[in-house]
């Protein structure tokens, strides 16, 4: 929500675009198997969840307001597998932030559904 303090205890993230997850996902459906072949499907980019929040503040002109700081480990997904099958992810954190920041910019409709990106336990 706007205005909420950032928490920063899960310091990074991997973040993959749901254009890119789609097409992995459609891709994965010739994989099928019994029992299941297991991919996890992530961004190649390790991200600072500090560094995020500070480019959505530049671009949407309001610093951000950070909570805590950065715990020393993180939960993170390795695509490596995903990329081998089906190709690396086109679109990068970099595009996917200036996207978010214009659509937020400009009012558009959000689902408002939280990412639970700040979840430690991998409970979600």
């Amino acid at each position: 929500m706007a205005g909420q303090p950032i928490d920063l205890a899960m310091g990074y993230l991997n973040a993959l675009w749901q254009g890119d997850a789609n097409a992995m996902a459609l891709a994965s459906l010739g994989r099928t198997a019994s029992p299941p072949l297991v991919v996890n499907l992530a961004g190649s980019e390790v991200l600072s969840v500090r560094r995020v929040g500070e480019e959505f503040g530049r671009l949407l002109g309001r610093p951000p307001i950070f909570r805590g700081s950065e715990q020393a480990d993180a939960l993170l997904s390795n695509g490596q597998l995903g990329y081998r099958l089906f190709g690396h992810p086109r679109v990068l954190a970099e595009q996917m932030i200036e996207w978010i920041a214009d659509w937020i910019g400009r009012g558009r409709e959000t689902l408002g559904k939280p990412t639970h990106f700040e979840v430690r336990d991998g409970q979600f």
